[in-house]
């Protein structure tokens, strides 16, 4: 019989994308007020991969990657989401969102992301929300699955999820010393 443990805390890490750069600032500086000091930021890059969000929130999409200094509550994925969603809305313009914030969690194993969609892959985490298995870490390397988003399995992005990755074995070094 296994017995249960509770799970290591997470990195959170989070995803922005839109079509105005001008809001990005506003956008992390909300994201640091309810998430604590920001570790990790890549540089804003192009977002090309889908044009699912062009109709929404028009062409010329930018990403820009963050991972937080405080480590979560892997079981916190659900309720992040929601403070998210808020802040999507505060951004909104027209009942048009000018930003997609993707909130997820990085672990030694993993890196998860939180969603309102329902698929055949995603396991079901409270408050009308799913978790998404997004990459595998195995082999001294990120790996994608079948679904995985275009975006998650270029080299730029799992660079950057590797520095995080580093940082957050660190992290858990620290904390259990």
């Amino acid at each position: 019989m296994s017995q249960p443990k509770p799970p290591q805390p997470a990195k959170l890490v989070i995803g922005i994308f839109t079509n105005n750069k001008r809001l990005l600032g506003s956008i992390v500086s909300r994201l640091s007020e309810l998430f604590g000091v920001i570790e990790i930021m890549s540089p804003v890059i192009g977002f090309d991969y889908t044009n699912y969000y062009e109709p929404e929130m028009g062409p010329g999409l930018v990403r820009r990657m963050i991972a937080f200094k405080p480590l979560i509550a892997q079981d916190a994925l659900s309720a992040i989401k929601l403070k998210t969603n808020i802040i999507e809305n505060e951004f909104s313009k027209n009942a048009r969102r000018n930003v997609n914030i993707d909130p997820g969690y990085l672990v030694r194993e993993r890196f998860v992301l939180a969603t309102g969609k329902n698929f055949t892959h995603r396991i079901y985490i409270g408050n009308n929300i799913f978790a998404d298995l997004t990459l595998i870490f195995q082999k001294g390397e990120f790996r994608s699955l079948p679904w995985t988003y275009p975006d998650y399995k270029e080299k730029n992005m799992q660079a950057f999820l590797h520095r995080v990755r580093n940082k957050y074995i660190k992290d858990l070094t620290e904390l259990e010393s």
